[in-house]
């Protein structure tokens, strides 16, 4: 087994009875493809955008389907497009986030299923932008029935699947986006009904992360307050709206105060997709590091920039690399010091979150040894969690954050102390120590640390130990 470049072992202490070795592992600048975080691809896996540069790695791959596509029969939950869907991703390196739809507008393409109108379900005619479309009313009980029952269905399929990252708390006015704005009659469904939906979504994906669009006030308050994440459309909008209001400077900022935003990242994971694209921000002169550095400064994971071709400029590239370098977690393994005593070792290890947010998922530290012949003592998965290293931080939408974002700073490092119990079985001897971070239920490594030292099945390697 390879030792990584640049490892350094140093024998710090040695006698009869304990020896003590500390490594450091060298930190790597590289892109890293974690799950849950980064760059995600709209409405085409990685492996099918043509606008994905090879040099940007894509973890999460993100869509958005009317009512239609996933029940197109009445009661039949097979979910058959989706299972496609969420297959071809998977195979692809990519887990799924998706929201359901139910007003659509567009008439070419309704989002409800033509069989809500053959069981009873209301259905009004309302005007969007000169169009003439149906929606449907979910303040019918029979529509809410049946949705909030296609809710609960995918929550029992899907929850906890490691093929989704997250689920996108949607199914609410145009386009899933929670407002019902230039239409006529149509309005918003009543509060109770929203809170229906909210709760029936809660219930269904106790496992599996939700995201809640921000704008809802008293719903996203209320979903974000229950553990929720939130997501956001529109980062980049600098006054492309309007020359007095924009996005960035005057709706997220009241959003965050109205719907108590400010500590939901701790808990929950925050989505951003771009405004229109990021060729827009160019064409207007928008600063990149401007907007990048509100979104880390947000704690945002991740960002959709909807599959659409990057802007030219001998500046693009290296500002979106150092923005995803930083998007969601990032985690550095420091140091680590072990103390070899009879039949266990003592590990005091340093860790540091130099990303924008924490690991939301409960994967844990894990360690284990390996003999020279190869043979390995079966890991040991301890109960220290990842999502205990958290970022940097800074106030945010203060007079100076919105006049000149400052870099996030990284998170404080986070101290270690844990003991290896060795097996009765392991022969004195030279052992190869490894860390990594790893599914609890699987045992595997999930996660790409910011070190080198990456061996093919995910461990990291650090060096020898001397076990007697």
């Amino acid at each position: 087994m390879r030792l990584f470049i640049g490892l350094l072992a140093m024998v710090v202490m040695m006698s009869s009875t304990m020896a003590q070795t500390k490594f450091t592992p060298r930190e790597i600048d590289d892109l890293l493809p974690n799950p849950d975080i980064g760059w995600e691809t709209f409405h085409r896996t990685a492996n099918n955008d043509p606008n994905l540069p090879k040099w940007l790695p894509s973890t999460v791959y993100y869509f958005r389907w009317g009512w239609k596509d996933f029940e197109p029969i009445h009661g039949d939950y097979s979910f058959t497009k989706l299972e496609k869907e969420l297959a071809t991703a998977y195979a692809g390196g990519q887990t799924s986030a998706f929201r359901v739809m139910c007003c659509s507008s567009g008439r070419r393409d309704p989002y409800i299923p033509a069989w809500l109108k053959e069981i009873g379900g209301r259905i009004v005619e309302t005007k969007y932008a000169g169009a003439t479309l149906d929606v449907p009313d979910l303040d019918d009980p029979t529509i809410l029935d049946a949705h909030l029952e296609l809710i609960r269905q995918l929550g029992k399929k899907y929850d906890g699947d490691p093929r989704i990252s997250h689920v996108d708390l949607g199914s609410v006015g145009w386009w899933g986006e929670w407002h019902m704005s230039q239409s006529e009659p149509a309005k918003m469904p009543s509060a109770a009904t929203c809170r229906k939906i909210v709760d029936a979504y809660l219930a269904a994906f106790t496992k599996t992360p939700l995201v809640m669009l921000i704008g809802g006030t008293e719903q996203t308050a209320y979903a974000c307050s229950q553990g929720t994440g939130w997501r956001a459309d529109c980062l980049g909008d600098l006054g492309g709206f309007s020359k007095t209001w924009c996005h960035m400077r005057k709706l997220y900022p009241q959003s965050f105060r109205e719907e108590k935003l400010n500590e939901v990242w701790k808990r929950g994971l925050v989505a951003y997709e771009s405004c229109w694209d990021m060729r827009k921000w160019k064409q207007e002169n928008w600063s990149l590091r401007y907007i990048f550095n509100y979104a880390l400064a947000t704690h945002a994971s991740v960002l959709n920039n909807k599959s659409a071709p990057l802007p030219a400029g001998d500046d693009v590239r290296p500002e979106i690399e150092r923005f995803v370098k930083r998007l969601g977690y990032r985690i550095v393994l420091r140091d680590v010091t072990a103390s070899v005593s009879g039949r266990s070792v003592s590990l005091q290890s340093t860790w540091q979150n130099v990303g924008s947010a924490p690991v939301y998922r409960p994967y844990r530290i894990a360690w284990r040894l390996t003999s020279a012949d190869g043979k390995t003592q079966s890991p040991t998965v301890t109960d220290a969690l990842a999502s205990q290293f958290m970022p940097g931080d800074v106030e945010a939408f203060t007079e100076a954050f919105i006049k000149d974002p400052p870099d996030l700073p990284n998170g404080n490092p986070a101290k270690l102390d844990q003991t290896l119990k060795l097996n009765d079985q392991m022969a004195a001897g030279s052992y190869m120590l490894s860390a990594a971070v790893v599914d609890a239920e699987t045992g595997k490594p999930v996660i790409r640390l910011a070190n080198e030292g990456r061996e093919a099945d995910g461990w990291y390697t650090l060096g020898t130990l001397m076990l007697k």
